[in-house]
């Protein structure tokens, strides 16, 4: 089968996707500067180190191992980093792109699956979330995602790529086998902040923000595991070597959990009650974010079987034990 590049693919979700296409059977070549993913996480394929800004060194990577089709994850992720900093986001996430892209011209490459975000919408005016919702991105970070839609786009028109780029929802949980997991420092994601609370690796995991208009106060959010979110991946390559048309879909559940229910699911998972300390809410940040999921469905052929709460928080917890046992051994 044909050799993907997956760039970004030492990171979180990057290497969830890189396990799923090996098990697909498709060669999969890792391109990652390391600067926020991990060697260790490199397993199903060659590792090459290069930063997304270097466009030569993408292209010659291209070339050299027949890369057919491109995942991209490679991106700063943080929504309040991206208030403090929109520069580094667009400079790496958009300006990076554009030498991905420049990269896949010069070498050839024809099919890009683009890692993008529910950001992009900001505050719905209708839940559950549509694709065809306006787009009004709330951070740079969500804008930034939506810029590099926008240059798929017009990559197409002008250039014929073929594109999917999936909106996630609330990525979360970690592989099954226990073989990757979320590991960000500093760790900044609800679910593992919580879990290094549990575990006492922080004093209390903060909740940002308990007015605002949803039943229990705190944020609602459509969780969706890692491991499904990756099997979307896999499964728009497959759209797209099928001569399917360019797309953008959401990939979520179609329900949403609030944060208070979030901290609950960790304290059964835990096995004990979790220490929370309430905070003002951040800039940047929607009430609620759940996704009309139907699209993917119809499209991909994809349905989440991995997404409930308590699988999501307990494979998460079984990654945050064994992260603690490694690091206690060294």
């Amino acid at each position: 089968m044909s050799t993907v590049l997956v760039t970004g693919g030492a990171g979180y979700i990057g290497s969830h996707t890189a396990k799923e296409l090996a098990r697909a059977g498709y060669g999969v070549v890792v391109y990652d500067n390391l600067s926020r993913g991990h060697r260790w996480a490199v397993r199903w394929g060659p590792l090459e180190e290069g930063d997304l800004q270097d466009e030569t060194r993408l292209e010659g990577v291209l070339v050299k191992h027949g890369v057919e089709a491109v995942l991209h994850f490679a991106a700063f992720a943080y929504v309040g980093e991206s208030m403090q900093a929109p520069e580094r986001y667009f400079r790496n996430n958009a300006g990076g792109t554009l030498s991905l892209l420049n990269a896949m011209r010069g070498a050839g490459v024809k099919r890009i699956v683009f890692s993008s975000t529910c950001a992009v919408y900001g505050i719905p005016a209708v839940i559950p979330i549509e694709e065809a919702a306006p787009t009004a991105p709330l951070s740079p970070y969500g804008e930034s995602k939506l810029m590099v839609e926008k240059m798929l786009q017009w990559e197409g028109i002008c250039h014929g790529l073929s594109w999917v780029a999936l909106r996630y929802f609330n990525a979360a949980g970690c592989d099954a086998d226990g073989e990757i997991g979320e590991d960000h420092s500093p760790e900044t994601h609800l679910i593992p902040s919580l879990l290094e609370a549990a575990q006492g690796g922080r004093t209390a995991c903060e909740i940002y923000g308990t007015d605002y208009p949803t039943p229990d106060g705190t944020c609602i959010r459509d969780y969706i595991h890692v491991t499904d979110l990756a099997g979307a991946h896999v499964k728009a390559l497959k759209y797209m070597e099928g001569g399917g048309p360019s797309i953008a879909l959401n990939l979520g559940t179609g329900h949403g959990y609030s944060v208070r229910e979030v901290v609950e699911a960790a304290g059964r998972a835990a096995g004990r009650p979790i220490p929370v300390v309430n905070r003002e809410r951040r800039p940047g940040d929607p009430p609620m974010l759940v996704a009309a999921a139907e699209r993917a469905r119809q499209v991909l052929g994809w349905t989440p079987s991995h997404s409930s709460l308590d699988n999501i928080l307990g494979t998460a917890w079984r990654w945050q034990e064994q992260k603690s046992r490694s690091t206690a051994r060294v």
